[in-house]
C-alpha cells in the first residue's frame, strides 16, 4: 500500500514541477478553471458539425457542477442524439496546450480536446487533436490536419496509456511549434510529429459526441444515454 502511495506522490510532484516550470517560462498564459460559464471568454456550440457527428450540439449539454465542466451525450427525444461542445472566443497559435479531463467510456463515442479553424471562418482547415475513443479508453488518439490534409501517416497516432483514462483525471497536452507537435500525458512527452505541421491560429475546443457511419473507427454506437465526459481545467502557454 505504501509503495502505491509513494508512486502517486512522486507522479504528482513531477506533474506539479512540470507545470511550475511552464508557468515560469511562459510569455503569455491563458487558463480556465472550468467551474462556471463565462460568456466573455467562452462559447457553447448550438447546431450540427456535419453528418459524421450523429448529434446536434446543444448548450444545455454543457454543465458546470462541483467545480467541473461536464459534456453530455443524450437522447433528443425524437430518436436522435445531442452532444456538448465548448469553444474559446480567443484564438491561439504556437504554444503548449493542456487539459485535465476524464473521458467517456462507451463504444461509438468521442471525448476530445483540440484546436481548430476552418473554411466556415474563411481560413484553412488546421486542427490538432487529443481524442478518446470510448470503445477503448486505455488508449488516446493524437491527430492533426494541415489545410485539410490528415487521417494518414504520422498525422494519426494511437498511444497506449497504460491506464484507463475513464477511471480518473489526468493531464493531456500538446506543444505546437512551427516544425513539430509533441503530445504529453501527465507531463511526459509520448509522441512527436515533424511533417506538414499546421500554422493557422485556432480556437480551443472540447466536445463529446456519438458517431454515424464511422463504425470501423469508433465501433457502433449502442444508443446509451446519458453519457458524461468531465473537464477540470485547460491552459495555454506561449513561449
Amino acid at each position: 500500500m505504501w509503495k502505491k502511495v509513494s508512486c502517486l506522490i512522486v507522479l504528482l510532484l513531477a506533474l506539479f514541477g512540470f507545470q511550475q516550470g511552464v508557468d515560469a517560462q511562459s510569455k503569455y498564459h491563458y487558463s480556465q478553471e472550468l467551474n462556471c460559464y463565462n460568456g466573455n471568454t467562452m462559447e457553447l456550440r448550438n447546431g450540427s458539425n456535419g453528418s459524421m457527428f450523429n448529434c446536434n450540439f446543444v448548450p444545455g449539454n454543457v454543465g458546470f457542477n462541483n467545480g467541473l465542466m461536464s459534456l453530455k451525450i443524450d437522447s433528443d427525444g425524437r430518436g436522435g442524439y445531442t452532444g456538448g461542445e465548448w469553444r474559446s472566443k480567443e484564438r491561439f497559435g504556437y504554444g503548449l496546450y493542456q487539459v485535465n479531463m476524464k473521458p467517456i467510456k462507451n463504444p461509438g463515442v468521442v471525448s476530445s480536446f483540440f484546436t481548430y479553424t476552418g473554411p466556415s471562418e474563411g481560413k484553412p482547415w488546421d486542427e490538432i487533436d487529443i481524442e478518446f475513443l470510448g470503445k477503448d479508453t486505455t488508449k488516446v488518439q493524437f491527430n492533426y490536419f494541415t489545410n485539410g490534409r490528415g487521417q494518414k501517416d504520422e498525422h494519426v497516432h494511437l498511444h497506449n496509456l497504460g491506464f484507463d483514462a475513464s477511471q480518473g483525471f489526468h493531464t493531456y497536452g500538446f506543444d505546437w511549434q512551427a516544425n513539430h507537435i509533441t503530445w504529453y500525458v501527465d507531463g511526459r512527452a509520448v509522441y512527436t510529429a515533424y511533417n506538414d505541421i499546421p500554422s493557422t491560429p485556432g480556437k480551443i475546443m472540447m466536445n463529446a459526441w456519438p458517431e454515424k457511419g464511422a463504425d470501423a473507427w469508433l465501433a457502433p454506437y449502442n444508443g446509451q444515454t446519458p453519457l458524461y465526459g468531465y473537464y477540470d481545467w485547460i491552459s495555454y502557454d506561449q513561449f
